[in-house]
């Protein structure tokens, strides 16, 4: 234990690094009889020993620590000033009478940092001081600091003290409207209200923003009534905390009458220089606006910036999904500004309205290349058999890939259209992959008997990709009906082709003449397609394929092995542990670790003998380790068994 004794003796060195380590020791142990030195060594112009000070007198707190940093607030050196009211902003509230009787200093400077470390106490014992401090101290800095810091209390037992300011001078208003902002008092509705009428343009703005931020419904009936005398910059900010208050859908509940007074003043905030205030009259206008309101929001987002403004477009198109479907936006969609028949195109897509497709397919061909591409991808998501003549024809005079695959992907995946697919199949041919796959996937998706005798016929070419999409596609729509030709495809030169007729198996686990299939490539000469049966074999895990998977573990690839030995593990197979063991001894350490991981996996008295074997001092430090971890995994699950 330290002896405070020492500490202060030590406090009186010559030495400045005996002194710092000292002071830290004080405030560790908590040497009270310290405290006067330690706050003198505030007042030093070494940092080191104003660090340890600063420290120690924080750690060792109470009365004693507030009463000797006081009186340093009357010094004539601006940091130590600074350091002293940091430290009581921390510790003030553990001596409240000291700070109350600064508030009531001669000096005004001091009432003002008094006032200001009162804020940070984060108690509701400096209400009281605050309020009187605010009220009737004669500096308007002090009565200004005052409102700050009940703002940063904010106890809405400040709410009636900060009412009362709203009459005071205009730059302690600025801060009253501040705290009462923070506070949200309902009785502050009132108050700030009723100031609007005698306040300055800039003070009556603050107090609109801050009956906003409040969102006190009581207060809209209040502002309702300032819209018409109010001037226009003012009136705006009016329109935007309305909106805030109420909500977009709300506004719908207000009168006939103010509804339409609010919709023509939410216009003209829509050229309004501030941004907010633009959105709040958007979101405003989408529930109560019309055709004119969507002609005039048109025209701002169509002025943004696709990429820099990309939020605030989402934000209004989100917006402006709350419309009904009208003619400003037909209008737009047919727009010479390629950003505005974009935006309509975007809007429509969100739309339930019958008239919308309609709408986008009218449009569709006087469009330029890329807004065409948006309009049928707003077509996919809203329209339905009435727009299957209009995709057909798409499909039949389109040479764009994108238009094409909107087209493939309707006709084929949404509507299952059996007429589309001699059109469709054609598209297999196209030289554009993703087109080729788009067709493929619809193909597969209107399946049937016919479509099926169609890629019967195609597996018969002598493009290999031909072959590849004919077994693809006939494993999808029937693959125990189409068992021959995926028979013959396992037998294709192809790699990728034998892979393919493989995975059109995985859907056959019970059916013996489909496993027979998976066995008959466990040896062949390809490894991606050798790694395939493995994965299918462990997919359809039964006794059967069990001897097949402990075959691959003597295959000659190491991610064969691997993969065979995973699927082992993750099934417990102790049939599998002698082969398993015997890996071990791999020259590969990659297989040698993941056979570790596997014995851990399936555990037992075997598997915990080879991995004890295996984790001998001259073991590599990976194998070691890995031996080690599945070890104690073994460990735990026996000891959770007992």
């Amino acid at each position: 234990m330290t002896d405070c004794s020492k500490v202060l003796e030590n406090l009186k060195s010559d030495d400045n690094e005996i002194i710092r380590e000292a002071a830290f020791q004080a405030g560790d142990h908590g040497c009270t009889e310290a405290v006067p030195m330690l706050a003198d060594l505030l007042k030093s112009n070494h940092l080191g020993l104003q660090e340890a000070a600063d420290h120690a007198l924080r750690s060792i707190g109470g009365k004693n620590v507030v009463r000797a940093v006081v009186p340093l607030l009357r010094s004539d050196d601006a940091p130590v000033r600074n350091l002293s009211m940091d430290i009581l902003r921390e510790i003030g509230d553990q001596d409240f009478p000291s700070l109350v009787a600064l508030v009531h200093d001669e000096d005004p400077d001091i009432r003002i940092f008094a006032t200001d470390i009162l804020g940070s106490t984060d108690s509701f014992m400096a209400v009281d001081p605050l309020c009187d401090a605010l009220l009737k101290d004669p500096e308007v800095n002090v009565r200004y600091q005052a409102a700050v810091s009940l703002g940063d209390l904010a106890n809405p037992a400040a709410a009636r003290c900060l009412n009362k300011a709203m009459q005071d001078d205009e730059w302690v208003q600025y801060a009253v409207i501040e705290a009462l902002a923070k506070i949200k008092h309902s009785s502050s509705v009132d108050a700030l209200v009723k100031a609007l009428n005698t306040s300055s343009d800039l003070v009556a703005s603050m107090i609109v923003d801050a009956l906003g931020e409040m969102g006190n419904i009581k207060a809209v009936t209040m502002l309702l009534r300032h819209l018409d005398k109010a001037p226009t910059a003012l009136r705006n900010k009016i329109v935007k905390a309305i909106v805030g208050i109420l909500g977009g859908k709300s506004l719908k509940l207000l009168s006939a009458v103010e509804r339409e007074k609010l919709r023509e003043y939410m216009l003209i905030a829509l050229k309004d220089e501030d941004t907010d205030v633009q959105d709040a009259a958007i979101s405003g206008l989408s529930f109560v606006g019309g055709e004119k309101a969507t002609e005039e929001v048109f025209n701002i987002a169509c002025k943004l910036d696709p990429d820099r403004d990309r939020d605030r477009l989402a934000r209004i198109v989100d917006d402006m999904s709350n419309l009904t479907f009208n003619n400003a936006m037909v209008d737009a969609l047919g727009s010479d500004n390629s950003n505005k028949a974009a935006l309509a195109v975007q809007l429509l897509a969100r739309l339930e309205d019958d008239a919308v497709s309609g709408a986008l397919m009218g449009a569709f061909a006087d469009s330029d290349r890329d807004i065409k591409r948006a309009i049928l991808e707003a077509l996919l998501i809203t329209a339905g058999d009435e727009a299957r003549v209009f995709f057909e024809d798409v499909l039949e005079n389109e040479q764009d890939g994108s238009m094409l695959k909107s087209a493939i992907h309707f006709l084929g995946g949404k509507l299952r259209d059996e007429n589309a697919v001699d059109s469709i199949f054609a598209l297999l041919s196209h030289p554009y992959d993703d087109v080729k796959e788009a067709a493929l996937d619809a193909c597969v998706a209107i399946g049937g008997d016919e479509v099926n005798s169609r890629f019967m016929e195609l597996f018969n070419s002598d493009d290999p990709i031909d072959r590849l999409m004919a077994v693809f596609a006939m494993g999808k729509i029937d693959a125990r009906g189409n068992l021959e030709y995926i028979r013959r495809a396992l037998e294709d030169e192809v790699p990728d082709i034998r892979k393919i007729a493989l995975e059109a198996l995985h859907d056959c686990g019970s059916d013996g003449d489909s496993m027979s299939l998976v066995f008959s490539r466990l040896h062949d000469e390809n490894r991606d397609v050798r790694l395939t049966v493995v994965e299918l074999l462990g997919n359809c895990y039964k006794k059967e394929v069990i001897p097949y998977l402990i075959q691959a573990l003597q295959d000659d690839d190491d991610w064969v092995q691997i993969r065979a030995a995973e699927a082992l593990g993750e099934h417990r197979e102790e049939s599998a542990l002698p082969q398993l063991i015997t890996m071990l001894d791999s020259p590969h350490k990659l297989v040698a670790i993941k056979v570790i991981e596997v014995l851990g996996a399936i555990g037992g008295t075997m598997a915990f003998q080879a991995l004890l074997e295996a984790s001998n001092a001259d073991a590599d430090p990976e194998i070691l380790q890995a031996a080690e971890e599945a070890i104690s995994r073994i460990q735990e699950e026996q000891g959770a068994g007992d």
